[in-house]
């Protein structure tokens, strides 16, 4: 018997502004296809992670970013939120540290709240400006959209989410993913929140384009910390961010 083919994959991630931009257009403008997609955490792995990782056989893909693409980046994002209605709060990252939102989120998933967890992440980081690498906040996240606030606080503690979560890590080696958002549907990969059109052709599915809206504001201030940190690619605009 042949096995059953793998349903079309998204790889998200709650750092990535682009990554949140293709979150709002998939759930505003095909709700129809959220649900049929797989959706794929990616982040950059803490050191227990990436030692479990590497143990597995696997590894993730680090770019630094320079301050050139961070700041072409800010205007971007912008630009495109603006085209779609929507505001950006900047973050602050001081210290991330992304098991916090992403091994939450694998809780979310396993209670059946995974998409509604990670719209309210998404939220908190980019339009609320609160710190999703705090556990207390990941915890008071997850009580808003009926997660166990407890198990998403401390999922970086449980040794199976962990396990989980290096499956999950695994699997961004295993499918070649450098950047998000990233779209798989069988042998065709998409990179870029600009080629969501192309991944929502290719299953079929009928497209839009986002309904303009008011004109991109200059960029905000940069914190300095923010370039050359350990990092995934950040090739082109579209791409992680």
């Amino acid at each position: 018997m042949a096995p059953t083919p793998r349903r079309p994959r998204i790889y998200f991630s709650f750092r990535s502004p682009y990554s949140w931009l293709a979150f709002h257009d998939l759930t505003t403008h095909h709700p129809q296809v959220v649900e049929s997609l797989e959706w794929r955490p990616f982040w950059e792995p803490d050191a227990p992670s990436e030692r479990l990782l590497a143990e597995a056989g696997g590894r993730f893909p680090y770019t630094p970013m320079s301050r050139e693409k961070h700041l072409y980046m800010l205007g971007d994002v912008r630009r495109l939120a603006a085209r779609r209605g929507l505001t950006v709060t900047w973050p602050q990252d001081v210290d991330p540290w992304w098991e916090a939102s992403h091994l939450a989120y694998l809780v979310a998933a396993a209670e059946g709240r995974g998409l509604a967890f990670a719209e309210r992440v998404y939220r908190a980081r980019w339009q609320e400006g609160l710190d999703i690498s705090d556990r207390a906040t990941i915890g008071r996240l997850a009580a808003d959209v009926g997660v166990s606030a407890d198990a998403a606080e401390h999922a970086a503690d449980d040794d199976g989410i962990r396990a989980e979560g290096t499956r999950a890590l695994l699997d961004i080696h295993r499918d070649d993913v450098f950047g998000v958002p990233f779209f798989i549907h069988r042998r065709q990969k998409f990179w870029g929140v600009d080629r969501l059109t192309d991944f929502l052709t290719a299953l079929g599915e009928p497209t839009g384009q986002p309904r303009p809206g008011a004109p991109a504001e200059s960029a905000p201030p940069v914190a300095a910390a923010a370039f050359g940190a350990h990092s995934s690619d950040h090739g082109h605009a579209g791409g992680c961010g």
